[in-house]
């Protein structure tokens, strides 16, 4: 387990809640800050504050330093070949929707294929579901299995289809399934599509390197990994990128403007339309070092033994249901979901609210996902490098209050 002394680091830990101390399970939503990015983002508000690109003043230079350097930060901790292939955008979401009119409006045409999967999220669903209908693309979905994994053998008559875009979740948001990103990726390369992998619950929690796994383009938030909301990233390969024509068009992204002409600015920038979000960036930078420098190996291994610890604990329960995998044994990811037969998961997460406990109720915007296994909702609980032991305790304590009360 990881040094306790970690939990000091994130002031959201001093909050009680309904009078308890609060237990936070809900870090596949978002995660806390620790105190390091919080005091960044005052340092910069009141010492470095400044637009950046176009000042020869002091505090526009080191905020546009500043910047710059943060891209540096987080290329090398995706391992992409440098900061010109690091877009900033508001959100996982917005940098899926950044490929869907920048590259596949562009680049696919009527009859050609889109291929995805059913347990995606839906900003990984919604944004194909449009630009298909713009360009009379097709849609394919590989199936999941009863154990919760993906139909390979189906994945594999898809790509016989020799689709164009192939796009998938890493890690669900939902299973704990960490899906075989290295072998669709190559699987999909063979077949001539170009791949978009989903990051938002892999890169604060494995060790994530764009090269070795070969993806096209990848996605993820730094809300999600000890960073501020409102800045997400989108990595591609920098052929790609330089072809891509822009998404937002304005201030920063242009090079020459006339009347009549303009023309686009080198990359990161064409890409990045208007003042950006400086701040974050910059602390999402101490964020990034900050995970770094405790080990995202390390923080891997201290989620899984919580994990582990999780499932015997709720394996002890009557009428439970896990909804994903429930072997730790498996490769897997930091979240569990699940059911109480005769419960309502908003009932349970109510419960446990009152406890000082934050889960997560609901479909987790995977809809699709919940309706192949017939139900409308599960309750969910997710960990990162502060939680412990003890709060699972607690939280046991709390579902036997649930039973006390509904069943």
């Amino acid at each position: 387990m990881l040094d306790p002394i970690v939990r000091e680091d994130f002031p959201i830990h001093s909050v009680r809640v309904n009078n308890k101390p609060l237990i936070y399970f809900d870090n596949a939503a978002t995660s806390q800050k620790p105190k390091v990015v919080i005091d960044k983002l005052v340092e910069f508000y009141t010492k470095t504050n400044a637009n950046i690109h176009r000042g020869i003043h002091s505090l526009s230079e080191k905020a546009t330093e500043e910047y710059e350097r943060s891209k540096r930060v987080v290329s090398k901790f995706i391992g992409a070949s440098g900061k010109e292939e690091i877009i900033y955008t508001r959100n996982t979401t917005e940098s899926i929707n950044l490929i869907a009119y920048s590259y596949v409006l562009n680049n696919l045409k009527k009859g050609d294929l889109i291929v995805s999967t059913e347990m995606e999220h839906h900003s990984n669903i919604v944004p194909w579901q449009l630009v298909s209908k713009k360009v009379g693309a097709k849609l394919a979905f590989i199936p999941i299995k009863d154990d919760y994994t993906l139909d390979m053998e189906e994945y594999k008559k898809l790509l016989k289809k020799r689709p164009k875009l192939v796009t998938f979740v890493h890690a669900s948001n939902v299973l704990g399934i960490i899906n075989p990103a290295k072998e669709m990726i190559e699987m999909a390369h063979r077949a001539g599509a170009v791949v978009l992998l989903d990051g938002a619950q892999s890169v604060p929690h494995l060790k994530v390197n764009v090269q070795e796994l070969n993806c096209d383009f990848l996605v993820f938030s730094s809300h999600k990994m000890c960073g501020p909301t409102g800045i997400g990233v989108l990595y591609g390969k920098r052929k790609l990128l330089e072809k891509m024509t822009p998404f937002l068009y304005g201030g920063d992204m242009i090079n020459k403007v006339t009347l009549r002409k303009s023309t686009w600015n080198k990359l990161p920038w064409k890409f990045e339309a208007g003042t950006p979000n400086i701040a974050d960036a910059i602390a999402f930078a101490e964020a990034v070092n900050y995970l770094d420098n405790i080990g995202i190996q390390i923080i891997n291994k201290h989620e899984k033994e919580l994990v582990s610890y999780a499932l015997k604990k709720l394996a002890s329960l009557d009428d439970i249901k896990i909804f994903g995998l429930d072997d730790e044994s498996k490769e897997r990811g930091g979240m569990i979901s699940f059911t109480i037969k005769g419960v309502h998961p908003h009932d349970i997460a109510q419960v446990l609210d009152d406890n000082g406990i934050a889960i997560r109720a609901g479909h987790h915007c995977a809809q699709p996902l919940h309706k192949r296994f017939n139900i409308s909702a599960s309750a969910r609980i997710s960990f990162y490098l502060y939680n412990t032991k003890e709060e699972i305790d607690r939280m046991s304590e709390a579902l036997e209050k649930v039973y006390k009360l509904f069943k």
